[in-house]
């Protein structure tokens, strides 16, 4: 515990680091709970949980498609320039789904094309703080942005619920946005940790490495942790209420969040090693063989120690699927290569859901689980074909932009090898 907490320190110690870390996790609390507070509003609104689904696809799709968009701006025009326009155009359509001067469903898009990408502008800045010899504490950099997205994830939906619970929908969709732009304006402000922008040439030239194979095995890699995520909650609900005991969803769910949270904070504090793209693919393969056993477990606590053993995984997944990313691209199309994982994932829980919910009408929460475990192996088998190559993970081209970073020295070390790159 003492070697652990001194470790997160370290990192929040890195001058800057505490001004953009906490209004980016202020912010994202915000994001996690504006779903579920479109979900509330919009049922109080028509009495249909059909419409309120509908409309929460709607905002989950919009945020999917348009992310590595805002995310490509970022790139060009700097953190300083597109957030606050994008701030405003999300406070004006939060505004227009409050008052219902439109219908519900445009309301819902125009709130999830302008949602900011908090995540990724927060991860692209840790990039470029803990450049060259302090680029071996990105893990742990990267372990705290999973550990604020699952607080946020655990909080927001929960304090939303309550407001709703409370006959107040439209107050938690209001402190939703609130949280958001409020946290979006003061990291806008912190202008010294902002990434530097590179020119118009090598941002072209740097846009080549979305298309190589490192970069897209982590895209496809999020998409099937999305199939994962959305196959489990559908799963997860479908066990509990078969049993008659649909409360018990509840508990299980909490179950793998808490591990999940445990995993995240224990992998971002151990003293790292060897390998990412080895972690990855140790990482997938538990995952994978921590799933097998729930298409066929019945007893609930058996199930929830398994949930709980797939918990462990996850969140070390994403922290090293960031560090990979990171690794694979030049600084100059960071943010928009991490909107495009974030899309992913987003896309393979909106699909899984469709997909998990006919394999449970058929085969019960057993075949749910399935897809789940089958999503599981797909990233075992990516991650192990990530292994086979042996060249680095950092092109040539992100050479000039790491001697624009504001933090030298210029070289940079290559997380998946633990070599310099020049």
């Amino acid at each position: 515990m003492p070697s652990a907490s001194a470790n997160y320190r370290t990192v929040l110690r890195t001058s800057g680091a505490v001004a953009f870390f906490l209004p980016a996790a202020v912010g994202r609390l915000g994001i996690a709970m504006t779903g579920i507070g479109i979900v509330w509003l919009v049922h109080a609104r028509t009495g249909s949980y059909a419409v309120a689904g509908l409309v929460t696809g709607g905002f989950a799709v919009a945020d999917a498609v348009a992310g590595p968009q805002i995310g490509r701006l970022v790139d060009r025009f700097g953190q300083a320039r597109v957030l606050p326009c994008t701030l405003g155009a999300h406070a004006g359509a939060v505004a227009l789904l409050l008052a219902g001067a439109v219908p519900d469903l445009v309301a819902g898009v125009l709130v999830g094309a302008t949602l900011p990408q908090l995540a990724a502008l927060s991860a692209a800045r840790w990039s470029a703080l803990l450049s060259g010899e302090r680029a071996a504490a990105l893990p742990t950099a990267f372990a705290l942005e999973a550990l604020a997205n699952g607080v946020s994830y655990l909080a927001g939906p929960a304090l939303v619920s309550v407001l709703g619970a409370a006959g107040r929908p439209g107050a938690g969709v209001l402190l939703a946005a609130a949280l958001v732009v409020g946290g979006g304006l003061a990291l806008s402000s912190q202008r010294r940790t902002m990434p530097p922008l590179t020119g118009h040439a090598e941002r072209r030239h740097a846009g080549r490495a979305l298309l190589r194979s490192a970069f897209l095995r982590q895209v496809a890699l999020g998409l099937a942790l999305g199939v994962f995520f959305g196959s489990m909650q559908v799963s997860v609900a479908a066990y509990a209420v078969g049993r008659g005991t649909p409360d018990t969803a509840a508990l299980l769910y909490v179950a793998a969040n808490c591990t999940s949270l445990v995993g995240g904070w224990a992998y971002g504090a151990w003293r790292h090693g060897g390998s990412p793209r080895r972690h990855q693919a140790a990482a997938a393969a538990c995952l994978a063989l921590a799933s097998l056993p729930l298409t066929f477990l019945d007893a609930p606590l058996a199930v929830g120690v398994t949930l709980a053993l797939t918990g462990l995984a996850v969140p070390v997944l994403l922290i090293l699927s960031s560090v990979l990313t990171e690794s694979a691209v030049p600084r100059s199309v960071l943010t928009q290569a991490f909107t495009w994982g974030n899309s992913a994932s987003a896309a393979g829980i909106a699909g899984a859901a469709a997909v998990a919910g006919r394999v449970v009408d058929t085969g019960g929460a057993h075949g749910g689980f399935g897809v789940a475990a089958g999503a599981a192996a797909v990233m075992t088998v990516l991650t192990l074909g990530g292994l086979r190559g042996s060249s680095p993970d950092v092109p040539k081209s992100s050479a000039p932009a790491e001697t624009m970073a504001p933090n030298p020295p210029t070289t940079r070390r290559d997380s998946s090898t633990n070599r310099k790159a020049p």
